[in-house]
């Protein structure tokens, strides 16, 4: 308790005025030096030698130590009367935390490099600092390409997520596009979720080719489990760089950006959520900025301030410094005073 009293910053005085009272001691001090000094018999010598041969007495020489004792009596009792009080500053944080399910397109083609150094390392990028955002959510990782895979269920330890995004990469799955088994995944890894929001957003470069699901009946089963889907077309429009194997060693070749954004808009509209476009690495990282923006997290923080009394000291030091003070005055220095 007493280490309290040496932190100001969280000390206070509840009755600070009594402060005030700490003018009166030096007045006190005067009045009683003065009273003194008159009521003290004087008589006159013709010579001082004599006395200024003589040494001072132990008792008189410590006399002040009752006016010391009694001026800390003094300022420690102020002290009680103004209360000092510790105060500790305790908060509840109440989050309805979202949960929340990136689903992402790893086939060959999120190899093209119109956003750079490629589309999966773009996309990689403005995962992680999604993740990053989302302190109070549950994320989950889906993956696909002409198949599907869960490589992270939904957590709160965003670190596990972060370092699966990270060990994403393109030819970790059978190659194609298959839109619907992405979609239909990530809606199984959120179907049991009792959170109030749950949203997915699947990000892809190309058209649904292959799967066992079509996107037709993932899109009905996320309607059904009311999952809203944010959905991201990632490409330039035209012709985009590609890295082929020749001969010759790896080439660069244009090859054209097909997206199926009729497909997209659909999933998108119906589930609630809204589809986007990404021709560049500011564009999608807007994007993910924009989605981060409009599912926002429900939190409320309660804050209660306790209060403990800390007069308890400074009333014992002026008990003390008074029993000390008269013990004193009728024993040790009984003749003097």
């Amino acid at each position: 308790m007493i280490q309290a009293l040496f932190d100001g910053q969280h000390v206070s005085f509840a009755q600070p005025y009594f402060f005030l009272l700490l003018i009166l001691l030096p007045i006190i001090l005067w009045w009683q030096r003065k009273q003194k000094a008159i009521q003290q018999p004087s008589f006159r010598l013709t010579n001082l030698h004599f006395i200024s041969a003589q040494k001072s007495s132990f008792r008189l020489r410590f006399r002040p130590v009752l006016v010391l004792l009694r001026s800390i009596a003094f300022v420690a009792l102020v002290v009680a009367l103004a209360r000092p009080q510790s105060s500790n500053l305790s908060e509840s944080v109440d989050s309805d935390g979202i949960d929340i399910v990136l689903s992402i397109d790893v086939s060959g083609s999120m190899m093209a490099e119109d956003l750079k150094p490629n589309r999966i390392e773009a996309a990689k990028k403005v995962a992680t600092d999604f993740v990053d955002k989302r302190a109070n959510d549950r994320i989950g990782l889906v993956i696909f390409s002409g198949e599907s895979f869960t490589q992270c269920p939904i957590t709160i330890d965003h670190n596990i997520v972060k370092e699966q995004i990270d060990a994403m990469k393109s030819g970790m799955l059978q190659d194609g596009t298959a839109i619907g088994m992405g979609l239909a995944t990530a809606v199984d890894r959120l179907r049991n979720s009792k959170a109030k929001s749950k949203i997915i957003i699947l990000l892809t470069d190309g058209v649904n080719n292959t799967g066992l699901i079509d996107p037709s009946t993932a899109l009905e089963i996320a309607k059904a489990y009311k999952l809203r889907v944010y959905c991201i077309g990632v490409g330039s429009r035209g012709e985009a760089p590609y890295p082929v194997q020749t001969p010759m060693g790896i080439q660069k070749q244009m090859v054209p950006v097909e997206i199926d954004e009729v497909l997209l808009k659909n999933i998108a509209t119906q589930t609630g959520g809204k589809y986007f476009r990404a021709t560049s690495n500011n564009s999608l990282s807007s994007i993910y900025k924009e989605i981060d923006q409009l599912e926002k997290s429900k939190v409320e923080v309660s804050s209660f301030k306790h209060f403990t009394d800390l007069f308890l000291p400074f009333a014992l030091i002026a008990l003390v410094c008074i029993a000390l003070e008269m013990l004193l005055r009728y024993t040790v220095f009984r003749s003097v005073t």
